[in-house]
Parts: structure tokens; sequence; C-alpha cells
């Protein structure tokens, strides 16, 4: 429905889109990804005409309308029910009931619809311009990190909308969970141009990376043969009875086809430093209670400790206190009832987007970076401003020109310069590409402390949680486990509770013998899915284990020769060789306990569906003979 042909834009010397193409065809809902500064919202703002490029074209049917999510403020009704139903077509004035199901889906309860548009928050203000677009008589609908101002409820819901959307669209998000969940096609603007597939976000970045492998052989190979024919040149240019063949080399030298190299793409290449912590317990809460008035609590009674190596997230409805639990353990606020008893050794790093209006504007990051640890040497402050993707001259830009995203980056890099055992991040993915969420993941999971995580992402919550303090309704309830084990076992109270969540399993007395067939063969599938991943994990690391064992036992074999003979150098290299080779082999042991458990909970999780399914089978069978 929408055609761009070798569009072209650059800023000065550099360049954004060169030669681009991409076509969105009848029905499809497209995943745009990239790098942030790639060109995303770029193109977005091209496609609705609020942006020129160079040369190119982006055509579309004629009368062919566009849903954009504006993240400019405009209101002119004075209640927000009279706002929303400004969008619906003229033909559906009468529906509001069309506009109380997208509101009370986003989060909005009945008290809401009534109240002054300009009275919300800024992330609710956006909500409301997003209920306009999704009501609006659109037909394509172009969201752009529509997640950002949404809980993790809101998220589920709008995946459900976006899924059954008749029309096109175009979806960006940092959210790869939430991308996967809802397109069909996946785009990605990559070195300057534009590269779709069918499938999703992983299926995309596969196919990318497996051509450009092929590219860079394809490059080497014509380079050693350009250099072979250069070779001969030289060497039998003057030879008369040669100078045929010299020539025909010449000539296909000079047809070869030129492979530049590829540039190196910057990636978000960071470890959380860690300190030893010898105790079991980091921190314990007892009946905490806080509330920002009086006789109104947002947290009640909680109580939950956090041990050794634990990642606890915390989810839920924006507005209902998880920030603010942050804040309580941060010691930003100080509780209202009952206590918070920390080790006494424990030190701890708080990430929070809001700590970026605390940054000097007229400081740049190296001078941010270096300043948070007065024992840093220059090399290594810029070695961190580096990780967080800040190299060379990039490390001396003011904090007055970075971008929101950028700013996250800086405070990152602040937590970096200083080691610690926990760590507390509020919405760390905020501002962050998909790319650059991987990374933080493989930070987290790596991490040798603690991890406390108010999150939406449910990426996240499946890669790493193995506590949650869910924020629902008004209770909040502290549940030992994975993501997937709440969401089998008791399920978002607003989707109906575990009910919803139940597999077809629940239902199964209805089902005739070929449907629970069908039933248990998906389970398996599943099963597979999910259990073969963290088999090879747990496989993987084991090997490692070993060979770092061997290596480990032939080099104190090599420390007791070189004691024994005296070779006070190679004693020296095989002591450290040693210590680096039992740090590594303890880490590998503790990543080797997290997914043995991962994998148990999981083989448990997929076995208890499997009995289930199979006695409530024998059950139905009873009550059909009797």
């Amino acid at each position: 429905m929408i055609k761009i042909a070798g569009l072209n834009k650059s800023f000065g010397s550099r360049i954004l889109f060169d030669d681009l193409n991409l076509n969105i065809n009848a029905k499809e809902k497209i995943g745009l990804v990239g790098r942030n500064g790639h060109g995303k919202t770029s193109l977005f703002k091209m496609i609705l005409n609020k942006m020129d490029y160079d040369s190119g074209s982006i055509s579309m049917p004629k009368n062919y309308k566009l849903g954009y999510l504006e993240q400019h403020i405009n209101f002119v009704c004075s209640n927000v029910l009279e706002e929303v139903c400004m969008a619906l077509p003229q033909s559906q004035k009468d529906e509001q009931w069309k506009a109380e199901k997208i509101f009370f889906g986003l989060g909005f309860s009945k008290n809401d619809m009534y109240k002054n548009p300009l009275d919300f928050s800024g992330g609710y203000k956006i909500r409301i311009n997003l209920a306009k677009v999704l009501l609006s008589d659109s037909d394509m609908l172009m969201l752009d990190e529509p997640s950002n101002y949404l809980d993790i409820v809101a998220i589920r819901w709008l995946t459900g909308f976006l899924r059954s959307w008749k029309g096109e669209l175009m979806l960006i998000t940092h959210d790869r969970n939430f991308m996967d969940s809802v397109v069909t096609h996946c785009a990605a603007i990559h070195r300057t141009k534009a590269r779709k597939i069918e499938g999703t976000t992983c299926k995309l970045y596969e196919q990318i990376a497996k051509e450009e492998e092929i590219y860079e052989k394809t490059r080497l190979n014509i380079e050693k043969r350009k250099k072979k024919m250069e070779l001969f040149i030289r060497r039998f240019r003057a030879k008369a009875r040669l100078a045929g063949m010299v020539q025909s080399r010449i000539k296909s030298l000079e047809k070869q086809e030129n492979f530049d190299e590829l540039s190196k793409i910057n990636n978000l290449d960071f470890s959380f430093s860690g300190l030893d912590f010898h105790a079991s317990k980091m921190l314990s809460v007892y009946n905490l209670s806080f509330g920002y008035a009086k006789d109104c609590n947002l947290i009640q009674k909680l109580n939950f400790d956090v041990l050794k190596r634990e990642r606890v997230c915390v989810i839920g409805k924006n507005g209902k206190g998880k920030s603010t639990l942050l804040k309580l353990l941060a010691e930003r606020l100080m509780p209202s009832d009952g206590s918070i008893k920390k080790h006494p050794d424990l030190k701890t790093a708080y990430f929070v987007q809001s700590d970026s209006a605390n940054l000097n504007p007229t400081k740049t990051v190296y001078d941010e970076i270096v300043g948070s640890n007065s024992d840093f040497l220059p090399q290594k402050a810029r070695n961190i401003a580096g990780s967080v993707m800040f190299r060379g001259d990039d490390a001396l830009k003011k904090i007055e020109v970075l971008s929101g995203g950028e700013k996250s980056r800086v405070l990152l890099g602040k937590i970096l310069a200083n080691p610690c055992h926990l760590l507390l991040l509020d919405e760390p993915t905020n501002h962050l590409d998909i790319e650059s969420c991987e990374s933080l993941i493989d930070a987290i999971n790596e991490f040798s402390g603690s991890v406390i995580m108010v999150t939406h992402n449910e990426e996240i919550l499946h890669r790493v949680a193995t506590k949650l303090i869910i924020f629902n309704r008004n209770e909040i309830l502290v549940f030992d486990g994975t993501y997937q084990n709440f969401l089998d076992t008791k399920g978002w109270e607003d989707e109906g509770g575990v009910l919803a969540k139940k597999t077809n399993t629940q239902i199964v007395l209805k089902k005739d013998k070929n449907e629970i067939k069908k039933v248990k063969a998906k389970l398996i599938q599943d099963r597979s899915k999910v259990l073969k991943p963290l088999e090879e994990k747990v496989k993987t690391i084991e090997k490692d284990i070993f060979d770092l064992e061997k290596e480990l036992s032939l080099n104190t074999e090599q420390l007791l020769v070189a004691s024994t003979e005296g070779n006070v150098v190679l004693v020296s290299e095989s002591s450290k060789l040693n210590k680096i080779l039992k740090s590594k082999i303890e880490n590998l042991y503790i990543e080797l306990d997290i997914n043995t458990k991962k994998l148990e909970q999981e083989s448990g999780h997929f076995t208890r569906l499997i009995n289930e399914l199979q006695e409530s089978n024998i059950n139905d069978n009873k009550v059909k003979d009797n």
C-alpha cells in the first residue's frame, strides 16, 4: 500500500538513507528496527510528509489514511471521553462504547473518563493520544514506541488489539517480545538501506548476520585474487612472451567489482562490576508501608528478602508504587512504617531515568564518568565511556547536546564506574534500541550480585526474573518463581486471573479424544522449544567447566615443576593464570546453578501440564462410564 523507492537523505556529511527501498503491502504489520539514530523515526516523518528527503519517492493510494501516535499534546475538550470520541468516524459518532473499550484497555478507570485531559500526567496524556489513534478510521497505524508510557497490563491489551487490527501497521518499539507478538514482517534500517523479511526480529537479525558473513568471505576472496593478479602483472609485465596473459589479467582486474570493507557498528558492550558478597542475605523488608498522603498508603505491610544472586522484577500497573519501592530501597524516601534492614557491607547502585536531569549540561560524558569515582584513572574512564558507545571523541560530547537515550547510557556508565553488590534499576530499557536491550539483559544475567528491577518488558521478565514483586489492583504479591510460572499459576487479574492464562488442558472435559491428542502434541512441541535451548546452554557450561578444570590441572602441574626448578617468572605467570581460571570456573558454576534451576522449573511446569491433561482425560472417561 506504500512504496518507498530510491530514498536518499543526508545531514551534512552524514548519510542517513542511501537508495533505500521498502514496500508495505496490504494487511502487512511491519516491525521497524535499527540502531538509535539510524533513521526509524525520520522514515516515519517522511511517510507522514513531516520531513523532507533529498531524492527518491514515497507513494501511497489516494485517500489512504495514516494514523500516527503524536507526542505533541493538543487537547480541546473538557473531559477525556469527549476528547477520545472526537477520533470516531462521522458514521460511528454514537458508538461511544468503542471509545470506552479502548479507554479501559489502556488502563483508565471509569472515573477518569470525565476528568479534564490536561489534568493527567505526561504519560497518561500520551495514552489519550494513543486511544485517539486506535479509535480513528485509519488504513495504516504508525506507532513509534507506544509501549514507553504503558504498564505491562496495558501492553498485553494493546498486543491483542494490534493482532486483530485489520489494516496495515508500522511499529517501532524497543520491546522485542511485544514486536514479535504483533508483526507479520520485520524491516531493518541497516547501513543506510532497508531489509525486510516475513517473520520475527530473530529471523531478520539472523538473515542480516548470514548475509554479512557471506559478503565478508566474498570480499576477502576477491582481495586475495586481486593481490595474486597484481603480483603476476608486476612480475611479468616486461616479459614479451607473457604479454597476452598480463593484458588478460589487467582487463580482468579492471572488471572486478569493488567490495568495500563493512564499517564496524558500535554495540553497547559492558558488564556490571560486582563485589564479593559472602553472606546469603543482602537485605530484608519488614512490614514496609509508605504513602505520599496521610491515610493513603501506596505500599502496605510489604515483606520480602533479597538473597545472593537473585533477580527480582517489580511489575504491575503504573502509579501503584513500583518506582516508589525502589526509591525506598535506595534511601531516597523514608518509610512511613516498617523497616528495610541491609547487610552492613552492602553497596547498592541505583539507576533511574529522571537522574539524567542531575547531569551537568556543561560537562562532557568523560567528565561525568571520571567524576563518579575519585580513584579512577583517565584510561579506565575512557574504557567505560567506550563500553556504553561513547568511543573516541564522542566521550568529549557535552551533556547538553545528548539525546534522552544517550543520557541514559551516561547514567549506566556512572554505575559501571562503581562496583556494587546490588543493582536497583528503574525502567532501564527506555530509550534503548533492541540491540542495546539485548546487551543489557546479558549484562544483568552475568552480574555476580543481585538485581531489583522495575520493568514492563516481558522479554526481560521471561529471561531474567527469578522472583517477582507484583503490584496488581490493590495488593502487592511476592511471587517466588519465574514470570512464566506466575502467568501459569496466577495470571493478571484484569485478564481474568489464572483462568485467562490456563492452557487448553483446563477445558479438556469439553473436548474429544482427537482434540486431547492435539493439545498434548502442542504441549510436547512447546516443551521442546523451551527446554532444548536451556539443555544446550547447560551442556555448553558443563563443557566449559570441564575444559577450564583440565587447563587448571595442567597449569597447576606446570606451577609445581616451575617451583621445583626455581623458575620465578614461570611461577608468577602460572599463579596469575591459576587465579583467573579459578575465578572463571567459580562464575561458571554459579551460572550452571541458575540455568539448571531454570531447566528444572520449566521441565516440572510442562510435566504438571501433561499430567493434568492425562488426569482430566481419565476423569472425563469415568464420568462417561458412570
